[in-house]
């Protein structure tokens, strides 16, 4: 089910870039969902999080697309058109995963 987005060319196979939302992790805090960055690998916290770490993401690189991550959900937004998209494929996880919430 895509939606109208002009950002799917960003969308690339990615290496999870931790075993939880990077930024949590560093400060040792909790999480509720995790968001995969699509372009870069960039594992961050969703915003039901404290941190809204993949919205925080986004903001400082622009990079459009994100994946449910946790665990890999088959879903993907994007942030600049505000739509869900579908993915060419899921990025299996880097795990376990610890789980928080």
């Amino acid at each position: 089910m895509t939606y109208q987005c002009s950002h799917v060319s960003t969308i690339r196979s990615v290496h999870p870039s931790a075993k939880g939302c990077e930024e949590c992790l560093a400060i040792g805090q909790e999480w509720f969902h995790l968001r995969l960055c699509r372009e870069c690998g960039h594992v961050g916290c969703c915003d039901q999080s404290i941190g809204k770490h993949a919205t925080s993401h986004f903001h400082k690189t622009r990079h459009p697309i994100i994946e449910g991550y946790d665990p890999p959900e088959g879903w993907g937004w994007c942030y600049v058109d505000e739509t869900m998209i579908d993915l060419p494929n899921q990025t299996k996880q880097v795990g376990p995963i610890p789980r928080y919430y």
